[in-house]
């Protein structure tokens, strides 16, 4: 029982440190300093290491699976092995989502996109209105539906913009 508490907590710390140097290595903020639980716990030399290293998420991510075969293989956790698979192939997955949203990060839209997509907004602006008014009888109902469909589209616009800085 001692044992799987210990397996437990260890593996909590591992997921805060996962997160943590997720979020360091693709997040610019010039401010990235993550809390993260107890790090006392862990070897200092592995620490030192995982500090200079490039790829931070990739190595705990490494030190995650390696847990969890050790306690596999010292029966701390007793699961079939259909389910460990499974386990596995979820971490396996995160490393993919992971890896797409650096791609994104360090692949910013090219500027012409962006600009076509400025330029085809305020074209869609201008046709909403034209397009409201000889549809929609009452000018109440147009101008709502104008403003509506104009202020979502630049919403999602600037949200995408934000997203991209």
């Amino acid at each position: 029982q001692d044992e799987v508490s210990q397996f437990q907590h260890t593996l909590v710390r591992l997921m805060s440190l996962l997160y943590g140097s997720a979020l360091t290595q693709i997040s610019e903020m010039s401010n990235s300093d993550f809390e993260f639980l107890d790090l006392d716990a862990f070897d200092p030399e592995g620490l030192e290491f995982l500090e200079n290293s490039q790829y931070k998420a990739e190595i705990v991510g490494q030190w995650v699976q390696r847990l969890i075969v050790e306690a596999h293989v010292a029966n701390v956790l007793n699961v079939p092995p259909p389910i460990l698979s499974r386990v596995f192939n979820q971490l396996g997955n995160g490393v993919v989502i992971f890896n797409n949203a650096q791609k994104l990060n360090d692949f910013p839209v090219p500027f012409p996109i962006s600009q076509s997509v400025t330029v085809m907004l305020l074209v869609q602006w201008v046709l909403t209105v034209f397009v409201a008014a000889t549809c929609v009888d009452n000018i109440a109902w147009a101008t709502l539906i104008s403003f509506a469909v104009t202020f979502g589209f630049w919403s999602v616009h600037y949200i995408g913009l934000e997203l991209e800085q």
